[in-house]
């Protein structure tokens, strides 16, 4: 009985945690971020971590804080570790549903039939292209992606790429906007790299297929 009140305290801290975090905006998270720097990479891991778990969470405003508390690359690098680790959590857990309840979910919603063949066919692209984005609701794309059939080494790769993508875009842009405008060349670039990652997931899923 004890156990149980003490996990409800918890629970009701953490969700009071989250709701305060939801709140703050970018400034006070870098102070949060630098308050606790005693504790190294773990909060700039935990933060995306957790937008991937509760996605009313801002994972822009957290990858911008992350590249002005430490650093650009070192920022990136955080951000990409916390959002990945989180997405593959999320992923796992829809497919241990998926291997339970999976074929019943699909008879019971038809309509969404569609969307799970669609993406059991086409595999990569459509898991890479909207990891790339920064406002899809990773937790649809990851719930979705473990309750089909798609591969979970074609899932894999194609999520960490797109989430490098998307988060190296903003840590690039958060860390020096003006230079971004500044020399435009960078934009190509940028989507030089985009196209880059994109075959090379592409020739991973042929190779691993």
């Amino acid at each position: 009985m004890l156990n149980a009140h003490l996990l409800g305290i918890a629970a009701w801290s953490f969700k009071e945690w989250l709701a305060y975090v939801k709140t703050l905006n970018l400034e006070q998270i870098k102070e949060l971020l630098q308050r606790y720097s005693e504790l190294g990479p773990l909060p700039g891991i935990i933060l995306p971590f957790l937008e991937s778990l509760f996605p009313f969470l801002p994972l822009v405003v957290f990858v911008v804080a992350n590249t002005l508390a430490y650093g650009m690359w070192l920022g990136f690098l955080y951000s990409w570790i916390g959002a990945s680790a989180g997405s593959m959590v999320v992923f796992l857990i829809a497919r241990q549903l998926a291997s339970r309840r999976g074929q019943q979910l699909r008879k019971k919603y038809p309509k969404i039939e569609k969307l799970f063949g669609y993406i059991e066919r086409k595999g990569f692209t459509p898991i890479f292209l909207l990891s790339c984005f920064p406002f899809t609701p990773s937790i649809l794309i990851n719930v979705t992606a473990g309750l089909s059939k798609i591969p979970t080494h074609t899932y894999f790769t194609a999520m960490i790429l797109g989430k490098a993508v998307m988060i190296f875009a903003l840590a690039f842009l958060g860390n020096d906007l003006q230079a971004m405008i500044d020399h435009p060349w960078r934009i190509v670039l940028a989507l030089f790299l985009l196209f880059l990652l994109w075959m090379g997931g592409r020739k991973l899923e042929a190779r691993y297929s």
